[in-house]
This record gives C-alpha cells, structure tokens and sequence, in this order.
C-alpha cells in the first residue's frame, strides 16, 4: 500500500447484496485537501478495476497516482478547494477486504469464500467510509470506468448522500461485447493449472493466466486507430527465446507482453475475477425494475456524463442513454464527447482532453 494510505474498519456484519456477510472489513483509503467548517466540499472517487486509492501524489507519498494530473493544488478537482477521498474497492487487493485478505472467521485468506461481490457492495463500503469521515452530503461522486457504475449504485442507494455526479466512461449496464471480453478474460485464468481453484500459494499464482487476460484487456482499452498511428508495423527490438518459430515480431506484441508482466505481478488473481464478475452483474434497471425507475430513486443537483468516441467497452450510445436518463430527472446534466484515439483508457492517458471538462464542473478554470 501507499504510505498515505489510512484504513477503516466497518465494525460488525457487513451484509453483502447477494448473499452472505463479511465481518469487520476494512477499506483502504486516501485524502486529499481539507474539509470545510460545514463538510460540504468533499468529492468521492471510485476508480476502475484495478487502480489502488493512491489516485494523486501527496506529501506522504510522492510517488504519481493514477489520476495524478487531475487532482492537486490548482488541478481541476483543487484540492485548495475540495477534500478529495478515494477508496481501494471492497474486493480489491490494495488494503480492502476481498479475496485476498484474511477471514477473521477462519484466520485463512477468503479465496473463493468471499461472498459474491458487486458494484452495490462496493458502493455501500464507501458509504460507510463517508459517515465515518463525518460526511451527511458528498459535494460530488465520480467514477470511472467501473467506478462509473460504482457511482450509479451510490447515488441510486443513497440518493440524498451527494449533490452531483459525474461519470466517466461507464454505462446503466455492461453490453454483451464487454461481458463477452471479461468471461473470456476470467476463463483464462481459471484454467491456468497455477489458479488450483482459487486456491493458489503467494509465491505461484496463475500468472500464464492472468497474462493472456491482461492482453485481451489491454486490447479492449485502446483503440485500432491508436495501434495503427503508435505501431503500424514497427518491427520489436526486444530479445526472444531463440528458436521460438512463434516469437515477438512487432511492436505491438511486445508491448503487451510488458503490460501483462507487469499487471500480473501486482494484482492478485482472485481478486481479479472477483472485481470483474462484479462488473458484469451490474444493471442500473434492478433498483426499481427499469432504468425509468432506477433513475426516478436520484436526487442530484448536477450531472455530467464523459464519454470518448473510440471506446468499444462502453460506447458513445451508453453514454448518450445515461444522459438522457439522467437528465430526465436532474435538469441540470451535461453530456460530453471526446474525439480521442486511446479509447476506453482515454480518460487515464489523455489528460488534455479531459481536464477542462472536469475543470468547468468544478469551475476551477
């Protein structure tokens, strides 16, 4: 974890949405800014899939977060101005409880004997987390990506616990395409004879698995437009097993095996089909019975919807549904389109394009 990293334990039993119960979890989570007199001016961030809290630098910890140009003094989420919290997920492997983690029940890791978890789970920890800071009302929720949906079930589960939303690359739901993409990504590693059923040693995990499931992840992130302009089809430099008749033989192959050696190492396995699973079971339309239900449940001030036209996750269509939903019952909802070429990963690398919306939100020009 960072060095800035606080935790917090929700004392007791923790009831999961579909079933079971944790005890005392804890979330792992950082801050940044002060809070007001009045506690008005706090800002909750839910990340992707596997982000940890560290989002921005601090003095703690100098090292860049993962949303390191966006929050800061004099960054459009001004932490002069606002007191900015992140959470690792419940579920993750950064300091919350999941998979990973120990059940205080058994004194063993949970592994497969965590509960199934979803996004509402993860909403509801993070909730708990802002009553504990001593927070009645959030100035504004953002998630991205994952997050987004994270976003939704806060604001649809506790409707008066924030003023204004803003959602970046998500959707009500997850499309087949993507659901298809992850059941793929989770076969992958299940069968890597390393996985042991959930049951793998920290010095063995699947990494074969979990390998192949970053790669077919990172191509869904970016765009084929960005692959063509960034590699065409440069030849790699990199060294191969000789006599390897299948070796890397472009650009493009290799930067995908260093992306998936260097996510295989830090995130743990379980937690990955955990965090992904989560992201499939989501649907906006349950919390009430349909999307016009779902969205009747808000009470929000603000909206704004962040949408980017290469994405192939949660595509322009998603993003233009949220809105018109959004803004049928909060009038004040802006629908944003960005033209960039790094698609779904748009909003973690493309920061000149993203900076100013987020910016104007928060009138921090």
């Amino acid at each position: 974890m960072s060095a800035a990293t606080k935790t917090f334990t929700i004392e007791g039993r923790f009831n999961m949405h579909r079933g079971g119960h944790l005890i005392s979890p804890q979330l792992a989570y950082e801050t940044w800014g002060e809070l007001n007199t009045d506690k008005s001016n706090a800002v909750l961030i839910f990340s992707g899939l596997s982000p940890s809290a560290h989002a921005a630098s601090c003095s703690e910890d100098p090292s860049a977060g993962w949303w390191e140009d966006m929050i800061g003094s004099g960054l459009p989420i001004d932490t002069e101005k606002y007191f900015v919290i992140c959470a690792n997920s419940l579920g993750s492997c950064f300091g919350s409880a999941g998979p990973a983690s120990i059940n205080p029940e058994t004194k063993e890791p949970y592994r497969l004997d965590f509960p199934v978890l979803t996004l509402d789970d993860i909403a509801d920890s993070a909730h708990e987390l802002v009553k504990h800071l001593g927070i009645a009302q959030l100035h504004t929720v953002i998630g991205c990506s994952m997050g987004g949906m994270s976003g939704l079930a806060y604001c649809v589960r506790h409707p008066v616990a924030t003023r204004a939303l803003i959602s970046v690359s998500a959707a009500t739901r997850s499309l087949p395409f993507a659901i298809a993409v992850r059941s793929l990504q989770r076969e992958m590693i299940i069968r890597d004879p390393d996985w042991k059923e959930g049951n793998y040693t920290a010095d063995k995990p699947p990494l074969a698995g979990q390998r192949l499931a970053r790669k077919l992840g990172m191509i869904t992130y970016r765009s084929a437009a960005e692959w063509d302009q960034r590699f065409g089809r440069e030849r790699a430099t990199d060294s191969d097993s000789p006599g390897n008749k299948f070796k890397i033989d472009f650009s493009v192959e290799s930067y995908l095996q260093n992306h998936a050696e260097k996510f295989s190492g830090g995130f743990d396995a379980n937690c990955y089909l955990y965090l992904s699973r989560a992201s499939d079971l989501f649907d906006f339309a349950e919390h009430g019975g349909s999307l016009k239900a779902a969205f009747s449940r808000l009470k929000l001030e603000r909206a704004m919807v962040i949408g980017v036209t290469t994405d192939i996750l949660f595509p322009l269509h998603q993003q233009r549904e949220l809105a018109d939903g959004l803004a049928s019952v909060c009038e004040d909802t802006q629908l944003v389109e960005l033209d960039c070429i790094r698609g779904h990963d748009s909003f973690l690398v493309e920061m000149d394009a993203f900076r100013p919306v987020v910016c104007e939100f928060f009138g921090s020009c």
